[in-house]
């Protein structure tokens, strides 16, 4: 059973997949933002996502010095399963906004700021990676994702896999009950399905760096194969979500 509390608790939901390169600085970057805007119950939580090195060892060690870090484990899934996880338990604890980032260090803490102040206005808010600076393939999946996504659900929607989004756990919670089990493309999913509700969502503008250290586990062959496979599973889910929207919607 879902419980909310009548504050602003943030939970910061961070993936994580062999990155003892990364996860000490991560959680110094991180760590600071939950403790400025903490309302007594908000959490910064890593999971690790069945990693292979140290991964898990760094968070718990660092978790002894900051009560707010909840370090998780669990078996290998992927970054969308992982990010469910996520959601799940930060819906779980009783959060009142959920924010979603990536442990490499693409992303920057400070630009946060202009995120929380927005949050009672909308029903989730993203950052549009307008000037990215993690290679042209990276980008070139980003644009073709957004052809893909509005041939298949016929919604236009700027940048549908950004990792740096808050949402409102209430209308979260709502919307993840479309998403179909085991989907990797979890947040693109939620992109299209906040845009097929005509929620109330606000891009604004982020810095998207290069990968901050370790070795990315996404190469352009998984990309394409990735790709491939996302068209075939957005023209089934289109599908599903017409019937469950119809129901559900007015």
């Amino acid at each position: 059973m879902y419980t909310f509390s009548s504050e602003n608790s943030l939970y910061i939901i961070i993936p994580a997949y062999n990155e003892e390169a990364n996860v000490k600085q991560l959680i110094d970057d991180w760590y600071p933002v939950v403790e400025n805007y903490n309302d007594g119950n908000s959490k910064l939580i890593v999971i690790d996502d069945g990693s292979t090195d140290n991964t898990y060892q760094v968070l718990q060690e660092s978790a002894k010095f900051r009560p707010l870090l909840v370090p998780l484990t669990k078996p290998n899934q992927g970054h969308g399963a992982t990010i469910m996880f996520g959601y799940n338990y930060a819906l779980e604890q009783g959060a009142d906004y959920i924010f979603q980032t990536d442990s490499d260090g693409q992303t920057i803490p400070s630009e946060f700021e202009q995120f929380w102040k927005i949050r009672d206005s909308f029903d989730m808010v993203i950052g549009y990676r307008n000037k990215r600076e993690d290679g042209f393939s990276r980008i070139f999946v980003t644009k073709t994702l957004r052809i893909i996504i509005r041939i298949c659900f016929g919604v236009y929607i700027m940048d549908a896999n950004t990792p740096f989004r808050l949402m409102k756990a209430l209308g979260l919670k709502e919307n993840m009950q479309y998403i179909p089990k085991g989907y990797n493309l979890s947040n693109v999913i939620l992109s299209v399905i906040y845009a097929k509700r005509n929620q109330k969502v606000k891009y604004i503008p982020i810095t998207f760096r290069p990968r901050q250290g370790g070795i990315n586990s996404i190469n352009l062959k998984k990309i394409i194969k990735i790709g491939l496979r996302a068209f075939k599973d957005f023209r089934i889910i289109n599908t599903i979500l017409k019937n469950q929207l119809s129901r559900h919607i007015p």
